[in-house]
Protein backbone atom coordinates (compact mmCIF):
# COMPACT_ATOMS: atom_id res chain seq x y z
CA UNK A 1 0.00 0.00 0.00
CA UNK A 2 1.34 3.35 -1.15
CA UNK A 3 1.72 5.30 2.47
CA UNK A 4 1.30 9.21 3.12
CA UNK A 5 3.81 11.53 2.10
CA UNK A 6 5.52 9.11 -0.29
CA UNK A 7 6.61 10.19 -3.74
CA UNK A 8 3.60 7.91 -5.03
CA UNK A 9 1.31 9.46 -2.75
CA UNK A 10 1.85 12.84 -4.43
CA UNK A 11 1.49 11.32 -7.56
CA UNK A 12 -1.84 9.55 -7.17
CA UNK A 13 -3.10 12.66 -5.05
CA UNK A 14 -2.23 15.09 -7.73
CA UNK A 15 -3.17 13.07 -10.75
CA UNK A 16 -6.87 12.08 -9.52
CA UNK A 17 -7.38 15.65 -7.87
CA UNK A 18 -6.26 17.10 -11.24
CA UNK A 19 -9.21 14.37 -12.90
CA UNK A 20 -11.43 15.54 -10.60
CA UNK A 21 -11.08 19.17 -10.82
CA UNK A 22 -11.35 18.34 -14.77
CA UNK A 23 -14.28 16.73 -14.28
CA UNK A 24 -16.82 19.37 -12.28
CA UNK A 25 -14.99 22.11 -14.78
CA UNK A 26 -16.91 20.54 -17.72
CA UNK A 27 -20.12 19.18 -15.48
CA UNK A 28 -20.73 22.88 -13.92
CA UNK A 29 -19.34 24.62 -17.12
CA UNK A 30 -23.00 25.52 -18.00
CA UNK A 31 -24.91 25.95 -14.47
CA UNK A 32 -24.24 30.05 -14.02
CA UNK A 33 -25.49 30.44 -18.00
CA UNK A 34 -28.84 29.31 -17.50
CA UNK A 35 -30.20 32.82 -16.57
CA UNK A 36 -28.78 33.73 -20.53
CA UNK A 37 -29.70 30.14 -22.40
CA UNK A 38 -33.10 30.52 -21.32
CA UNK A 39 -33.41 33.85 -23.08
CA UNK A 40 -31.16 32.71 -25.97
CA UNK A 41 -33.25 29.76 -26.74
CA UNK A 42 -36.74 30.95 -25.19
CA UNK A 43 -37.73 28.95 -22.76
CA UNK A 44 -38.44 28.72 -19.48
CA UNK A 45 -36.28 29.01 -16.02
CA UNK A 46 -37.46 25.04 -15.52
CA UNK A 47 -37.10 24.06 -19.14
CA UNK A 48 -33.53 25.34 -19.05
CA UNK A 49 -32.30 23.40 -16.03
CA UNK A 50 -31.92 20.45 -18.52
CA UNK A 51 -28.79 21.35 -19.70
CA UNK A 52 -27.44 21.02 -16.34
CA UNK A 53 -30.12 18.04 -15.07
CA UNK A 54 -29.12 15.78 -18.27
CA UNK A 55 -25.63 16.01 -17.22
CA UNK A 56 -26.42 14.79 -13.87
CA UNK A 57 -28.96 12.52 -14.59
CA UNK A 58 -26.67 10.91 -17.20
CA UNK A 59 -23.62 10.94 -14.96
CA UNK A 60 -25.65 9.14 -12.37
CA UNK A 61 -27.35 5.88 -14.34
CA UNK A 62 -23.67 5.61 -16.04
CA UNK A 63 -21.75 5.18 -12.97
CA UNK A 64 -22.65 1.64 -11.71
CA UNK A 65 -21.88 0.45 -15.61
CA UNK A 66 -18.49 2.33 -15.35
CA UNK A 67 -17.44 0.87 -12.10
CA UNK A 68 -18.39 -2.56 -12.64
CA UNK A 69 -16.52 -2.22 -15.86
CA UNK A 70 -13.57 -1.26 -14.07
CA UNK A 71 -13.68 -4.57 -12.10
CA UNK A 72 -13.21 -5.81 -15.38
CA UNK A 73 -10.68 -3.81 -17.25
CA UNK A 74 -9.01 -1.65 -14.24
CA UNK A 75 -10.08 1.55 -13.09
CA UNK A 76 -7.26 3.47 -14.67
CA UNK A 77 -7.92 2.91 -18.19
CA UNK A 78 -11.78 3.43 -17.31
CA UNK A 79 -10.54 6.96 -15.57
CA UNK A 80 -8.47 7.98 -18.63
CA UNK A 81 -11.42 7.03 -21.19
CA UNK A 82 -13.79 9.06 -19.63
CA UNK A 83 -11.42 11.87 -19.52
CA UNK A 84 -10.61 12.10 -23.38
CA UNK A 85 -14.34 11.70 -24.18
CA UNK A 86 -14.79 15.23 -22.63
CA UNK A 87 -13.21 17.55 -25.25
CA UNK A 88 -14.69 15.44 -28.17
CA UNK A 89 -18.16 15.75 -27.20
CA UNK A 90 -17.53 19.62 -26.02
CA UNK A 91 -16.60 20.46 -29.68
CA UNK A 92 -19.56 19.32 -31.33
CA UNK A 93 -21.76 21.66 -28.51
CA UNK A 94 -19.85 24.20 -30.71
CA UNK A 95 -21.36 23.12 -33.60
CA UNK A 96 -25.20 22.87 -31.65
CA UNK A 97 -27.80 25.20 -32.66
CA UNK A 98 -30.67 23.93 -31.18
CA UNK A 99 -31.66 23.26 -27.38
CA UNK A 100 -32.98 19.85 -27.84
CA UNK A 101 -29.11 18.86 -29.35
CA UNK A 102 -27.84 20.71 -26.98
CA UNK A 103 -29.25 18.94 -24.22
CA UNK A 104 -28.50 15.57 -25.84
CA UNK A 105 -24.77 16.20 -25.99
CA UNK A 106 -24.65 17.22 -21.91
CA UNK A 107 -26.11 14.24 -21.65
CA UNK A 108 -23.30 12.43 -23.17
CA UNK A 109 -20.86 14.37 -21.56
CA UNK A 110 -22.25 13.14 -17.93
CA UNK A 111 -22.02 9.79 -19.18
CA UNK A 112 -18.28 10.69 -20.29
CA UNK A 113 -17.60 12.48 -16.66
CA UNK A 114 -19.33 9.23 -14.73
CA UNK A 115 -16.33 6.77 -15.96
CA UNK A 116 -13.91 9.25 -14.04
CA UNK A 117 -16.28 9.70 -10.85
CA UNK A 118 -16.92 6.10 -10.70
CA UNK A 119 -13.73 4.81 -9.82
CA UNK A 120 -11.49 7.17 -8.60
CA UNK A 121 -11.91 6.61 -5.10
CA UNK A 122 -12.38 3.26 -5.31
CA UNK A 123 -8.10 3.10 -6.79
CA UNK A 124 -7.58 5.79 -3.82
CA UNK A 125 -8.93 2.60 -1.30
CA UNK A 126 -7.47 -0.11 -2.97
CA UNK A 127 -4.08 1.83 -3.48
CA UNK A 128 -3.58 3.78 -0.28
CA UNK A 129 -3.17 2.79 2.95
CA UNK A 130 -6.25 4.11 5.71
CA UNK A 131 -4.19 7.04 6.65
CA UNK A 132 -3.29 8.09 3.41
CA UNK A 133 -6.58 7.37 1.68
CA UNK A 134 -8.62 9.51 4.85
CA UNK A 135 -5.91 13.02 3.46
CA UNK A 136 -6.49 11.87 0.23
CA UNK A 137 -9.89 11.92 -0.15
CA UNK A 138 -9.84 15.33 1.62
CA UNK A 139 -7.90 16.57 -1.85
CA UNK A 140 -9.86 14.68 -3.97
CA UNK A 141 -12.88 16.58 -2.91
CA UNK A 142 -11.64 20.11 -2.73
CA UNK A 143 -10.36 19.45 -5.99
CA UNK A 144 -14.16 18.88 -6.88
CA UNK A 145 -14.65 22.42 -5.58
CA UNK A 146 -11.87 23.68 -7.27
CA UNK A 147 -13.37 22.47 -10.33
CA UNK A 148 -16.74 23.41 -9.88
CA UNK A 149 -15.76 27.34 -9.03
CA UNK A 150 -13.18 27.21 -12.09
CA UNK A 151 -15.83 25.97 -14.38
CA UNK A 152 -18.66 28.43 -13.51
CA UNK A 153 -16.59 31.42 -13.75
CA UNK A 154 -14.94 30.64 -16.90
CA UNK A 155 -18.77 29.96 -18.22
CA UNK A 156 -19.90 32.98 -16.51
CA UNK A 157 -17.52 35.25 -17.32
CA UNK A 158 -16.96 34.45 -21.24
CA UNK A 159 -20.61 33.99 -21.95
CA UNK A 160 -21.49 37.38 -21.08
CA UNK A 161 -18.24 38.82 -22.71
CA UNK A 162 -17.96 36.42 -26.12
CA UNK A 163 -20.58 33.70 -26.14
CA UNK A 164 -21.27 30.51 -24.31
CA UNK A 165 -19.32 28.81 -27.55
CA UNK A 166 -16.20 30.13 -26.35
CA UNK A 167 -16.45 29.16 -22.86
CA UNK A 168 -16.99 25.46 -24.01
CA UNK A 169 -13.74 26.00 -26.68
CA UNK A 170 -11.69 27.13 -23.68
CA UNK A 171 -12.37 24.67 -21.27
CA UNK A 172 -12.34 21.91 -24.34
CA UNK A 173 -8.76 23.26 -25.00
CA UNK A 174 -7.60 23.49 -20.57
CA UNK A 175 -8.89 19.56 -20.62
CA UNK A 176 -6.90 18.50 -23.56
CA UNK A 177 -3.84 19.44 -21.84
CA UNK A 178 -4.84 18.57 -18.16
CA UNK A 179 -5.72 15.11 -19.65
CA UNK A 180 -2.33 14.70 -20.85
CA UNK A 181 -0.88 15.42 -17.50
CA UNK A 182 -3.18 12.58 -15.70
CA UNK A 183 -2.23 9.98 -17.61
CA UNK A 184 1.42 11.01 -17.30
CA UNK A 185 1.24 10.80 -13.42
CA UNK A 186 -1.12 8.41 -12.62
CA UNK A 187 0.56 5.49 -11.69
CA UNK A 188 -0.86 1.60 -12.69
CA UNK A 189 -2.53 -0.20 -9.80
CA UNK A 190 -0.40 -2.73 -8.02
CA UNK A 191 -3.68 -3.72 -5.91
CA UNK A 192 -6.43 -4.39 -8.23
CA UNK A 193 -6.83 -7.89 -10.48
CA UNK A 194 -8.97 -7.43 -13.21
CA UNK A 195 -12.33 -10.18 -12.61
CA UNK A 196 -14.03 -11.08 -15.77
CA UNK A 197 -17.63 -12.68 -15.65
CA UNK A 198 -18.29 -11.10 -12.84
CA UNK A 199 -21.69 -9.31 -13.55
CA UNK A 200 -23.56 -11.66 -11.53
CA UNK A 201 -21.17 -10.63 -8.50
CA UNK A 202 -21.81 -7.36 -8.92
CA UNK A 203 -25.68 -7.11 -9.38
CA UNK A 204 -25.96 -9.23 -5.90
CA UNK A 205 -23.30 -6.45 -4.31
CA UNK A 206 -25.32 -3.53 -6.05
CA UNK A 207 -28.59 -5.56 -3.60
CA UNK A 208 -25.93 -6.27 -0.65
CA UNK A 209 -25.01 -2.52 -0.65
CA UNK A 210 -28.79 -1.13 -0.76
CA UNK A 211 -29.94 -4.04 1.97
CA UNK A 212 -26.88 -2.47 4.66
CA UNK A 213 -28.50 0.43 6.38
CA UNK A 214 -25.46 1.53 7.15
CA UNK A 215 -24.25 2.29 4.20
CA UNK A 216 -27.61 2.91 1.98
CA UNK A 217 -28.66 5.90 4.67
CA UNK A 218 -25.20 7.68 4.24
CA UNK A 219 -25.97 7.54 0.22
CA UNK A 220 -29.16 8.90 0.88
CA UNK A 221 -27.63 12.28 2.94
CA UNK A 222 -25.28 12.45 0.38
CA UNK A 223 -28.45 12.83 -2.31
CA UNK A 224 -30.45 15.21 -0.28
CA UNK A 225 -27.51 17.27 0.83
CA UNK A 226 -26.33 17.62 -3.00
CA UNK A 227 -30.14 18.19 -4.10
CA UNK A 228 -29.54 21.56 -1.69
CA UNK A 229 -26.63 22.70 -2.10
CA UNK A 230 -26.16 22.66 -5.85
CA UNK A 231 -29.83 23.92 -6.43
CA UNK A 232 -29.17 26.83 -3.83
CA UNK A 233 -26.66 28.33 -5.99
CA UNK A 234 -28.67 27.68 -9.50
CA UNK A 235 -31.65 29.83 -7.76
CA UNK A 236 -29.63 32.42 -6.36
CA UNK A 237 -28.10 32.98 -9.59
CA UNK A 238 -31.52 33.48 -11.18
CA UNK A 239 -32.14 36.22 -8.27
CA UNK A 240 -29.41 38.05 -8.83
CA UNK A 241 -29.61 38.54 -12.03
CA UNK A 242 -33.13 39.50 -11.53
CA UNK A 243 -34.44 42.83 -10.28
CA UNK A 244 -34.21 44.57 -7.91
CA UNK A 245 -30.24 43.29 -8.53
CA UNK A 246 -30.16 42.94 -12.34
CA UNK A 247 -26.35 41.74 -12.08
CA UNK A 248 -24.55 40.99 -15.32
CA UNK A 249 -24.09 36.84 -15.48
CA UNK A 250 -20.69 37.76 -15.29
CA UNK A 251 -20.71 39.04 -12.29
CA UNK A 252 -23.49 36.73 -10.80
CA UNK A 253 -21.31 33.54 -11.70
CA UNK A 254 -18.90 35.14 -9.03
CA UNK A 255 -20.53 34.20 -6.27
CA UNK A 256 -19.03 30.42 -6.96
CA UNK A 257 -16.29 31.62 -5.51
CA UNK A 258 -18.04 31.07 -1.88
CA UNK A 259 -17.27 27.38 -3.09
CA UNK A 260 -13.98 27.97 -1.42
CA UNK A 261 -15.75 27.54 1.25
CA UNK A 262 -16.28 24.17 0.63
CA UNK A 263 -12.75 23.46 -0.27
CA UNK A 264 -11.58 24.45 3.44
CA UNK A 265 -14.42 22.42 4.62
CA UNK A 266 -13.91 19.08 3.01
CA UNK A 267 -10.12 19.26 4.24
CA UNK A 268 -11.16 19.51 7.27
CA UNK A 269 -12.64 16.11 7.56
CA UNK A 270 -9.51 14.27 7.78
CA UNK A 271 -9.10 16.46 11.33
CA UNK A 272 -12.51 15.58 12.51
CA UNK A 273 -12.48 12.06 11.83
CA UNK A 274 -9.19 11.56 13.85
CA UNK A 275 -10.88 13.34 16.73
CA UNK A 276 -14.76 12.94 16.67
CA UNK A 277 -17.45 10.63 15.24
CA UNK A 278 -18.30 11.10 11.24
CA UNK A 279 -22.21 10.86 11.59
CA UNK A 280 -22.01 14.24 14.26
CA UNK A 281 -20.04 16.27 11.44
CA UNK A 282 -22.55 15.42 8.79
CA UNK A 283 -25.07 16.65 11.50
CA UNK A 284 -22.39 19.37 11.90
CA UNK A 285 -22.52 20.28 8.53
CA UNK A 286 -26.15 19.98 7.63
CA UNK A 287 -26.80 22.50 10.22
CA UNK A 288 -24.27 25.20 8.64
CA UNK A 289 -25.85 24.76 5.16
CA UNK A 290 -29.42 25.20 7.08
CA UNK A 291 -28.68 28.30 8.46
CA UNK A 292 -26.85 29.55 5.31
CA UNK A 293 -29.91 29.01 3.43
CA UNK A 294 -31.89 30.97 6.56
CA UNK A 295 -29.38 34.40 6.69
CA UNK A 296 -29.75 34.58 2.84
CA UNK A 297 -33.30 35.71 3.02
CA UNK A 298 -32.37 38.88 3.50
CA UNK A 299 -32.07 40.82 0.34
CA UNK A 300 -28.70 42.12 0.35
CA UNK A 301 -25.52 40.99 -1.22
CA UNK A 302 -23.44 40.82 1.86
CA UNK A 303 -25.80 38.44 3.56
CA UNK A 304 -26.39 36.33 0.64
CA UNK A 305 -22.80 35.69 0.06
CA UNK A 306 -22.25 35.11 3.65
CA UNK A 307 -25.36 32.98 3.14
CA UNK A 308 -23.77 30.90 0.33
CA UNK A 309 -20.42 30.63 2.33
CA UNK A 310 -21.95 28.68 4.94
CA UNK A 311 -23.93 26.82 2.03
CA UNK A 312 -20.80 25.81 0.61
CA UNK A 313 -18.86 25.22 4.16
CA UNK A 314 -21.81 22.77 5.24
CA UNK A 315 -22.61 20.94 2.08
CA UNK A 316 -19.28 19.78 1.61
CA UNK A 317 -18.55 19.20 5.27
CA UNK A 318 -21.41 16.86 5.07
CA UNK A 319 -20.46 15.33 1.83
CA UNK A 320 -17.11 14.28 2.31
CA UNK A 321 -17.61 12.54 5.56
CA UNK A 322 -20.99 10.91 3.79
CA UNK A 323 -18.54 9.82 0.71
CA UNK A 324 -15.75 8.60 2.99
CA UNK A 325 -18.09 6.40 4.97
CA UNK A 326 -19.54 4.54 2.20
CA UNK A 327 -16.56 3.94 0.80
CA UNK A 328 -14.91 2.73 4.14
CA UNK A 329 -18.11 0.87 5.08
CA UNK A 330 -18.13 -1.16 1.52
CA UNK A 331 -16.49 -4.54 2.87
CA UNK A 332 -16.52 -5.78 -0.86
CA UNK A 333 -17.18 -4.31 -4.49
CA UNK A 334 -15.82 -0.75 -3.58
CA UNK A 335 -15.83 0.89 -6.93
CA UNK A 336 -20.11 -0.17 -7.11
CA UNK A 337 -20.46 1.49 -3.58
CA UNK A 338 -18.89 4.31 -3.89
CA UNK A 339 -20.29 4.68 -7.51
CA UNK A 340 -23.82 3.88 -5.77
CA UNK A 341 -23.03 7.17 -3.88
CA UNK A 342 -22.95 8.89 -6.45
CA UNK A 343 -26.08 7.63 -8.51
CA UNK A 344 -28.09 9.15 -5.39
CA UNK A 345 -25.75 12.06 -5.15
CA UNK A 346 -26.51 13.02 -8.75
CA UNK A 347 -30.34 11.96 -8.92
CA UNK A 348 -31.07 14.12 -5.69
CA UNK A 349 -28.70 17.13 -7.59
CA UNK A 350 -30.93 16.82 -11.04
CA UNK A 351 -34.46 16.40 -9.43
CA UNK A 352 -33.32 19.13 -6.34
CA UNK A 353 -32.85 21.50 -9.37
CA UNK A 354 -36.51 21.26 -10.65
CA UNK A 355 -38.21 21.75 -6.86
CA UNK A 356 -36.05 24.57 -5.79
CA UNK A 357 -36.42 26.32 -9.19
CA UNK A 358 -40.48 25.61 -8.96
CA UNK A 359 -40.52 26.70 -5.70
CA UNK A 360 -38.52 29.98 -6.61
CA UNK A 361 -40.46 30.70 -9.96
CA UNK A 362 -43.40 30.05 -7.57
CA UNK A 363 -42.87 32.36 -4.61
CA UNK A 364 -39.10 33.72 -4.23
CA UNK A 365 -36.90 32.69 -1.67
CA UNK A 366 -39.43 32.67 1.31
CA UNK A 367 -41.10 29.21 -0.82
CA UNK A 368 -37.15 28.23 -1.58
CA UNK A 369 -36.48 28.44 2.22
CA UNK A 370 -39.86 26.26 2.82
CA UNK A 371 -39.26 23.39 0.36
CA UNK A 372 -35.54 23.54 1.85
CA UNK A 373 -36.54 23.64 5.16
CA UNK A 374 -38.34 20.17 4.01
CA UNK A 375 -35.28 18.30 2.78
CA UNK A 376 -33.11 19.64 5.69
CA UNK A 377 -35.26 17.73 8.26
CA UNK A 378 -34.87 14.45 5.58
CA UNK A 379 -30.90 14.65 6.36
CA UNK A 380 -31.73 15.14 10.05
CA UNK A 381 -33.59 12.11 10.33
CA UNK A 382 -31.41 10.11 8.07
CA UNK A 383 -28.35 11.08 10.66
CA UNK A 384 -30.42 9.78 13.50
CA UNK A 385 -31.47 6.86 11.54
CA UNK A 386 -27.62 6.21 10.30
CA UNK A 387 -26.50 6.69 14.09
CA UNK A 388 -29.07 4.08 15.76
CA UNK A 389 -27.91 1.92 12.79
CA UNK A 390 -24.32 2.20 13.33
CA UNK A 391 -24.55 2.14 17.14
CA UNK A 392 -26.27 -1.31 17.12
CA UNK A 393 -24.37 -2.89 14.58
CA UNK A 394 -21.05 -1.83 16.94
CA UNK A 395 -23.07 -3.93 19.66
CA UNK A 396 -23.79 -7.19 17.68
CA UNK A 397 -20.20 -7.09 16.93
CA UNK A 398 -19.06 -6.86 20.55
CA UNK A 399 -21.59 -9.65 21.26
CA UNK A 400 -19.84 -11.81 18.77
CA UNK A 401 -16.63 -11.40 19.30
CA UNK A 402 -17.76 -12.22 23.45
CA UNK A 403 -18.84 -15.66 21.99
CA UNK A 404 -15.79 -16.20 20.26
Amino acid sequence: MIEFGTPQYKRVTLSLALGSFLVFCNLYLFQPMLPFMATHFTVSETQVNWIFAASTLALSFSLVPWAVGSENIGRRIVMLSGLIAMPVISVFMLFSDSFISLVILRALMGVALAAFASVAVAYMVEELSAKAFSHAIGTYIAANSLGGISGRIVGGTLTDALGWQQAVLVIACFTVVGVLVVAWLLPQQKNFKPQKGMMRYHNRALVSHLKNRTIWLAMLIGGLNFALFVNLYSVMGFRLVAPPHQLPIALASLIFLCYLAGTLSSKLTSVWSDRKEPIQGMLLGTTISLAGMLIAYFDHLIWMTLGLLLISFGAFFTHTLAYAWVSQKAKRAKATATALYLVHYYIGGSIGGFYLIYCWQHGGWEAVIYGGSILYAGIYWLCFRLEGKSKALNVNSVIIDNKK
